[in-house]
């Protein structure tokens, strides 16, 4: 049998004195080419723009003609100003805070503080946080956000009927030393009820009482992984290895018990049990 050889035409390269290899020239000339038709079809798009009507979003400033139209105006700035502190909100007034540090110290008690990402972390959170506070904004729902939605009442009887779901909330949560550091620290009159305490003093008393809390339950995370480690150190000094870091032992042993311990399930059923 005759055997084909493939053969490669080679040009000489001016610039260089190099051999350049036929089908490489080929891929520029194409590339070129398809350049040179993209720039050639930049015109026909911008007409095709020219012609083809596209919606435009302004916000204008002028004269209203009623007062509903000045009140609406103010509703919406309202709520622009509330999705922009939407965070600050979620952080200080919900279960948000207690989560992702628990799920952070849990992060560095297993000894990866790469994995889970953040990003993953921050989810798990904000998704917990929604089935904690599922109640309380089921409440807010249907005392006030639809009775406002259906003009049954007005926008500062909506925001009071909001304002109680949360305030029960955030009362299961705190502390009763911590509610009454703040008191004496406003320097105002004990409130007689609930209901008159301020919520410049009660969001920071609780957010208070949620890092005590997230704090503690940190505490009871890195009880066992620290055995762990320990145990791990002292198995690794009576063999001699002394050279061995006990982390490349003991963070593969932390995930075994970790993971057959069914960790994620069980973290995540206590702190959902942990809000009152």
């Amino acid at each position: 049998m005759r055997r084909t050889r493939q053969r490669f035409t080679l040009r000489q390269d001016s610039s260089r004195g190099e051999r350049v290899p036929w089908s490489v020239r080929r891929s520029f000339r194409v590339a070129g080419g398809l350049l040179l038709l993209l720039v050639a079809c930049l015109p026909v798009v911008a007409l095709a723009q020219d012609t083809v009507p596209i919606p435009r979003l302004s916000v204008e400033v002028g004269t209203a003609r009623n007062p509903q139209e000045v009140s609406t105006s103010l509703q919406i700035l309202a709520i622009l100003t509330l999705l922009s502190v939407a965070p600050s909100i979620l952080l200080m007034m919900t279960a948000f805070t207690r989560i992702v540090i628990v799920l952070s110290f849990l992060k560095s008690a297993l000894g990866t503080p790469n994995i889970p990402p953040t990003p993953v972390i921050i989810g798990l959170s904000l998704f917990l946080t929604f089935y904690v506070m599922a109640p309380t904004l089921d409440a807010i729902n249907r005392n006030a956000l639809q009775p406002y939605m259906k003009q049954e009442i007005t926008f500062t009887q909506a925001m009071e009927r909001a304002e109680k779901p949360i305030r029960t909330f955030m009362l299961r949560q705190t502390y009763t030393e911590d509610l009454n550091l703040f008191i004496r620290l406003s320097k105002q009159p004990a409130p007689r009820t609930p209901d008159e305490l301020p919520l410049t003093t009660l969001i920071p008393a609780f957010m208070l009482s949620e890092l005590k809390t997230a704090f503690l339950i940190g505490f009871y995370i890195y009880i066992p992984f620290l055995i762990i480690d320990l145990v791990v150190a002292s198995i690794l000094l009576s063999m001699g290895m002394m050279m061995l870091p006990p982390v490349v032992v003991s963070m593969p042993a932390k995930l075994l018990v970790f993971t057959l311990a069914n960790g994620w399930g069980v973290l995540a059923q206590a702190l959902v049990q942990g809000f009152r």
